[in-house]
């Protein structure tokens, strides 16, 4: 389901909600959600403010959540000492976490949250999300079968094409994956909003695990998920066929 919604920001996003219960919660407008990662160009604070100042548009309430979780041990697995592999993490998380500040604040927009995952370490409702997380990777095949395509994706975009991550590396991504997901299953009860949608510029593999079925860990009835990226331009060709 896809659907581009227009508004007065100088650039415009396509939104994609990933069902028909995606979208109804997405028209509600309570909330969005906008992850980002470390080291992930395509968060610059240009987007970051283009992004914020389109999604203001359409929501009550809009937070960031950027990851500063087990980065440091993803680059441990790829074979950095344990002090350099900490320190190299540290500048990705502050210089990511100063891009995110800054488009916010050119965006003009009060009120926008801008938190790190860390801080939701000590929260009850985030360790009962991460609890059933990290038991559905033990139990559940379905669900870790899609993360681990997940964090395959990511660590191909680091290894090289067709060279497999070793189980070291592969357990670094889980844990990573695993920190982010209480996001995309509860968000209204980790920011006290009435509804949620949590948006990315990608479809994600975990999205129709988590989305799409009627068993196993699922999200709550008021999260929803949607693909953000830029609108085409109109009147341009589309693209080529394979």
């Amino acid at each position: 389901m896809s659907e581009t919604l227009l508004g007065s920001a100088p650039t415009l996003f396509e939104a994609q909600p990933f069902s028909p219960r995606c979208q109804a919660i997405w028209r509600r407008g309570d909330h969005l959600l906008i992850g980002v990662s470390p080291g992930n160009s395509y968060f610059g604070h240009q987007r970051i403010r283009e992004l914020v100042g389109w999604a203001s548009e359409f929501f009550d309430s809009v937070d960031i959540v950027y990851a500063d979780l087990h980065v440091e041990a993803q680059y441990e697995a790829f074979g950095h000492p344990p002090e350099h592999a900490l320190r190299r993490a540290a500048k990705e998380v502050k210089a990511t976490a100063r891009r995110i500040r800054r488009g916010v604040e050119e965006a003009g927009r009060p009120g926008v949250g801008v938190h790190p995952l860390s801080s939701f370490l000590d929260d009850p409702g985030y360790r009962r999300l991460h609890g059933s997380v990290l038991e559905a990777l033990r139990t559940d095949e379905v669900l870790r079968e899609a993360a681990e395509g997940m964090a395959r994706s990511f660590l191909s975009a680091r290894l090289g094409e067709g060279l497999p991550p070793t189980a070291d590396q592969l357990a670094a991504g889980l844990r990573y994956i695993a920190a982010e997901l209480p996001f995309f299953l509860d968000t209204p009860a980790l920011l006290s909003v009435p509804s949620s949608v949590s948006c990315y510029h990608v479809q994600l593999p975990l999205t129709p695990v988590l989305f799409g079925r009627e068993s196993g860990l699922r999200a709550a009835p008021g999260q929803a998920y949607a693909v953000v990226r830029r609108a085409a331009v109109p009147g341009s060709a589309p693209p080529a066929a394979a």
